[in-house]
């Protein structure tokens, strides 16, 4: 299905896709078979991909690692009352004054609201009519790799900016640059509308961000870009898996997946890539929905891929490899409620050289298997280390565990009081 069919087909069947049981043959088999090819597909723009795909925003962390440690919905006064009785009646996190506010909710509103009023506006229409003037694709190309590289960092408000004078500019370009230069201006489009969509997920705005995943697969489709079009699935993914749309988004995982697997087999990295980052996203659904067997299925068809990358990095496509595998099995050991498989598998990681953003995402996972085990101690002291060592990284998924920390002893430990003032959740 394209770009185009996809979003009102989606629209169908949201409602009773969330409700369906995912224990069909094909989310139990991650062997999948392959489909016929279209030859044609595979071959369009061949020389290009590698090249081209080093200026996509990055998709970042797979999205199991994103997605385990988010804050939950509720406010975490509620969250830890609810360990004592009905949602509502006080708790020992009330009593304590750790709950309130998320960090989520005390910033970004404005970058969120922004990102959403670029994406509703004309831009396209008044390129049609005209009223919108294309750069050059060399100035084109340096603003889409500055709006990339705002958006790995989550410097949003400058993104916001950056966005609102290159989208207008990029509709007019697909438009009225010369036939040669075409698909160059919609690749640059997709790559402008992937890392909007990137911003809006980590400002929890998944709706706008399915918006901004629809338009840049329906840009890197015009170009005739395989990866950069299963690029924009994968975000389209992890949308739906963060926004618990759990059937949506092991669908398209699925189909990308057979998509990819023609590159995948000629061994090119960029493929594999996307095609591990695809796997640990079915891992990720297949726990969520209780589904053990599968989920474990998937983390060993991603460590095979693993294996087959060797070591070779892929162009700013989903960072995937054996460490990734590691990480996703403790991620989804947790979801699963199996603590023991968590803390055994990351004691079995090597850390020595793991970035820090990376290893305090670890530490809230290992933090997470100690909750299941109510050992607040130990809990509490890995989500202190992850703190420390990445504090933006660390912040929404330790403000997630305190409070149900807290509800496990009274009095909370001083630790864990400390860390709630640390990261803002406190009461006031």
């Amino acid at each position: 299905m394209n770009a185009v069919e996809y979003q009102p087909a989606a629209r169908r069947r949201t409602a009773s896709e969330r409700r369906r049981d995912l224990s069909h043959p094909d989310l139990a088999r991650p062997d999948l078979a392959r489909p016929d090819l279209a030859r044609p597909d595979l071959g369009v723009r061949a020389d290009r991909p590698a090249a081209w795909i080093a200026h996509v925003p990055p998709i970042g962390e797979p999205a199991a690692l994103q997605s385990s440690t988010g804050a939950p919905d509720m406010p975490l006064s509620k969250l830890a009352a609810a360990g004592q009785g009905e949602i509502g009646e006080p708790g020992v996190g009330e009593q304590s004054g750790i709950g309130g506010q998320g960090v989520g909710e005390q910033g970004g509103s404005s970058a969120a609201d922004g990102l959403r009023l670029l994406l509703a506006r004309a831009h396209s229409l008044s390129a049609m009519l005209g009223e919108s003037c294309a750069p050059s694709i060399h100035s084109l190309r340096a603003t889409t790799e500055r709006v990339a590289a705002l958006a790995r960092a989550g410097e949003f408000e400058e993104l916001t900016s950056a966005l609102g004078r290159l989208l207008p500019g990029l509709e007019a370009a697909v438009r009225t640059v010369p036939k040669e230069s075409q698909a160059d201006a919609y690749e640059l489009t997709a790559m402008a509308y992937q890392a909007c969509s990137a911003a809006l997920m980590k400002l929890g705005e998944p709706l706008a961000a399915w918006v901004a995943a629809d338009r840049a697969m329906a840009a890197a489709e015009q170009a005739g870009n395989l990866l950069l079009a299963a690029a924009g699935q994968y975000r389209l993914a992890a949308v739906f898996l963060d926004s618990g749309e759990y059937a949506l988004a092991d669908e398209i995982a699925r189909t990308s997946l057979i998509a990819l697997r023609g590159l995948a087999e000629l061994g090119d990295p960029d493929a594999l890539s996307l095609r591990g980052g695809l796997t640990l996203l079915r891992a990720t659904v297949a726990a969520r929905t209780d589904h053990p067997a599968t989920a474990f299925g998937h983390l060993a068809t991603a460590r095979l891929i693993a294996s087959r990358l060797a070591g070779r990095t892929a162009n700013e496509l989903p960072e995937f490899g054996a460490q990734y595998v590691a990480l996703v099995e403790i991620a989804v050991s947790v979801d699963l409620g199996d603590a023991n498989h968590a803390l055994r598998a990351a004691a079995a990681v090597d850390t020595a050289s793991m970035p820090a953003g990376r290893l305090a995402r670890m530490l809230v996972d290992v933090a997470r298997a100690y909750a299941l085990r109510q050992e607040v101690d130990q809990a509490t002291a890995a989500l202190a280390r992850a703190v420390d060592l990445e504090p933006a990284e660390a912040r929404d998924g330790a403000f997630a565990l305190i409070g149900e920390l807290a509800s496990m002893r009274t009095p909370p430990p001083r630790l864990l009081v400390a860390l709630a003032a640390q990261v803002g959740a406190l009461s006031p």
